[in-house]
């Protein structure tokens, strides 16, 4: 039981990391005036069936996968929480802006350009203090 639980909460990351990296390619590409009106309408629909309930799924799944290793207390995984915290709030932030952006609210800021690049180092970090747990 317990491996099928931790491959479902792979599953599920690996879902929502794929249409995180998404938003956050569009975002940066909306900031620049290069996304394509058909491309946020399908990107807005992904997020909606895929990549919002696949994050519902990891939180479930991965608080699920925890409390059956009994890792709660431990420092790697407060570390590992703290930022999947931050990507679900980057997720939130991201989803806000193509939604204006689809709703003529105009292009997001520049300063959102970088998100892909820390959705790809987070998402590193993340698992390799799954897989290492050094603290």
């Amino acid at each position: 039981m317990e491996v099928w639980l931790k491959a479902l909460h792979v599953a599920a990351v690996l879902l929502f990391a794929g249409g995180l990296l998404a938003q956050s390619l569009a975002v940066a590409a909306a900031s620049r005036g290069a996304l394509d009106a058909g491309l946020l309408a399908g990107l807005r629909r992904w997020d909606g069936r895929v990549t919002g309930p696949a994050l519902l799924a990891l939180w479930a799944l991965g608080i699920a996968v925890a409390l059956r290793g009994g890792w709660f207390g431990a420092g790697w995984l407060s570390a590992k929480l703290l930022l999947v915290v931050a990507l679900s709030g980057l997720h939130g932030m991201q989803a806000g802006r193509l939604r204006r952006l689809a709703l003529g609210g105009g292009p997001p800021p520049n300063g959102l350009a970088w998100t892909p690049v820390a959705v790809a180092l987070l998402l590193a970090v993340i698992a390799l203090l799954a897989v290492a747990k050094p603290f």
